[in-house]
């Protein structure tokens, strides 16, 4: 079976997210068609997404669904109405419970697409924990720690909010990246508009569009980028498995790695750390990357202690 592309298991994620809805039409069904036959293993695909949608949407505590919506036909031609029936009836509830929240943690190394209740999808990394509440007037995701991506369903009436301690990122239809790091809050936007500021100073509003990035501390901007959308993408690789290095200093390098790896990357020479690095490599091969160094900076490798990759000068 040929792996399913990146644009694939969004595609079903969002399917998924519409099938579960209310609203789902003969035209959604024809559409839904039209994507499963053009590709091999979709329709498996859209099936594992599923389950996962039903595994992580929290049920609702006290609304009865009394009569559950019709299967699209996708269900009733495969005989999975019956089975079915009482997990859409109960999703559908989620959707309609006024305050459903969900929590979510991924294990280091770890990468998590969720489709979400309302249409859109979130991409979690590595090591991280948020909680994600759906309302009937906001959409809410707070990030305790870690990284997650979000493409957004359009709902003017109910904004996007990811909240990051005291730093904000709102939008209505787009697509963006929030990140907890040590030194601040990173934002970085893929598509559309996102309206970030801090709770601590309402006044430190920026408007990042696709292609821009900021870095946002409780009470200043700590670093801005615009018109950057390679940088974006790049820092996003993550989506797809992979850390996409250009002229990348060996510490943020390793910081990379060690974010995806139980194996820690050492930098033990202070004067290599700056030195600079291209190239693009699997989220799971620091030996990879520490062989590229010692080919292409002349770096020595010390792998005595099997828990550790230690670069220093040869």
């Amino acid at each position: 079976m040929t792996p399913a592309t990146e644009h694939d298991r969004d595609m079903a994620a969002r399917f998924v997210a519409r099938m579960d809805g209310e609203n789902w039409s003969e035209a959604d069904e024809a559409e839904l068609q039209l994507w499963l036959d053009g590709g091999a293993g979709r329709e498996g695909l859209l099936l594992q997404v599923h389950a996962a949608w039903l595994a992580t949407t929290p049920a609702a505590e006290e609304e009865i669904v009394e009569e559950a919506p019709a299967a699209p036909a996708f269900w009733r031609r495969r005989g999975f109405m019956g089975a079915m029936a009482a997990s859409v009836a109960a999703a559908v509830g989620a959707q309609r419970w006024l305050d459903a929240r969900s929590s979510f943690a991924t294990r280091v190394g770890e990468i998590r697409r969720v489709p979400l209740a309302d249409g859109s999808v979130m991409t979690i990394n590595s090591g991280s924990e948020l909680t994600v509440r759906m309302a009937r007037g906001s959409r809410e995701v707070e990030i305790a720690q870690g990284e997650a991506w979000f493409d957004v369903a359009k709902d003017a009436a109910r904004p996007f909010t990811v909240a990051a301690g005291k730093v904000r990122a709102r939008a209505v239809g787009t697509a963006f990246s929030v990140r907890r790091r040590e030194t601040g809050v990173e934002v970085l936007v893929t598509e559309g508009v996102v309206e970030s500021w801090s709770e601590e100073d309402e006044s430190l509003r920026l408007r990042l569009a696709a292609g821009e990035r900021a870095l946002l501390s409780d009470t200043a901007v700590v670093h801005y980028e615009s018109d950057r959308a390679s940088a974006v993408d790049r820092s996003l690789a993550w989506r797809s498995g992979m850390i996409d290095l250009n002229g990348t200093s060996l510490s943020e390098a390793a910081d990379e790695f060690n974010r995806y790896n139980q194996r820690q990357i050492i930098i033990a020479d202070p004067a290599v750390a700056d030195e600079q690095f291209d190239g693009l490599f699997r989220i799971n091969d620091p030996q990879g990357f520490a062989e590229a160094v010692k080919a292409s900076l002349n770096v020595g490798i010390d792998e005595s202690d099997p828990r550790v990759i230690r670069l220093m000068k040869s």
